[in-house]
């Protein structure tokens, strides 16, 4: 299954409400976060069918702001072919 990283920036003024939407649907334990240090988001790495799913674990508060990246891991063969290559 496809594997995306999830963005989801936020402001200080909202952090908690962000927060507490992310424990009610469910992905609070998917996502690592960076407000103790002042940088108001949260970053997530989830299996997903589609961007479009992948986002729907950002509160819709701050969905619009959300970036979903997909992302892959490496196998060291496919890093040796691309060095041959």
């Amino acid at each position: 299954m496809p594997r995306y990283l999830v963005e989801s920036p936020h402001d200080a003024a909202n952090c908690r409400l962000i927060v507490g939407q992310v424990h009610a649907i469910g992905y609070l334990h998917n996502f690592d976060w960076g407000c103790d240090a002042g940088v108001h988001c949260g970053w997530a790495i989830l299996e997903a069918d589609s961007e479009g799913e992948a986002v729907l674990a950002v509160p819709m508060l701050v969905r619009r702001e959300a970036r979903v990246i997909p992302i892959v891991k490496y196998s060291p063969d496919q890093v040796r072919q691309s060095h041959e290559a």
